[in-house]
């Protein structure tokens, strides 16, 4: 699945406290939408958004629904988000060696309470 979609997904609380819940194991449908405040109707829009990022897989079992989470995109994007961490984390760095090697290293010229006052 496209990451765009899977951070789209993501974007949503709902849909977020719907991942959240099911790190704990499969579910029925019935029971992601118990304790959330909306109509079971828009939880099923919630779990297709899910489904079409390849964040979820749904089944039947009997009469029941069974959702269950797909660790393989949530990796996916966790490798994507740890790539661009590390990658800002080296120019950080680099800036940081940058800016190390031009400050003076003698301070107390440049202390503001030593300035010469008669300038204002």
């Amino acid at each position: 699945m496209s990451m765009d979609h899977v951070f789209a997904a993501l974007a949503d609380p709902t849909r977020r406290a719907i991942i959240d819940r099911l790190r704990g194991g499969d579910k029925t449908a019935g029971e992601l939408a118990e304790p959330l405040p909306i109509s079971r109707s828009a939880v099923s829009q919630h779990l297709k958004v899910l489904e079409t990022a390849g964040l979820i897989t749904r089944s039947k079992s009997a009469q029941q629904r069974i959702v269950a989470l797909n660790p393989d995109s949530l990796t996916e994007a966790a490798d994507w988000l740890q790539a661009a961490r590390d990658e800002w984390q080296q120019r950080f760095d680099s800036l940081d060696r940058i800016l190390a090697e031009e400050v003076p290293t003698d301070t107390s010229t440049t202390d503001p309470s030593t300035a010469d006052r008669t300038a204002d």
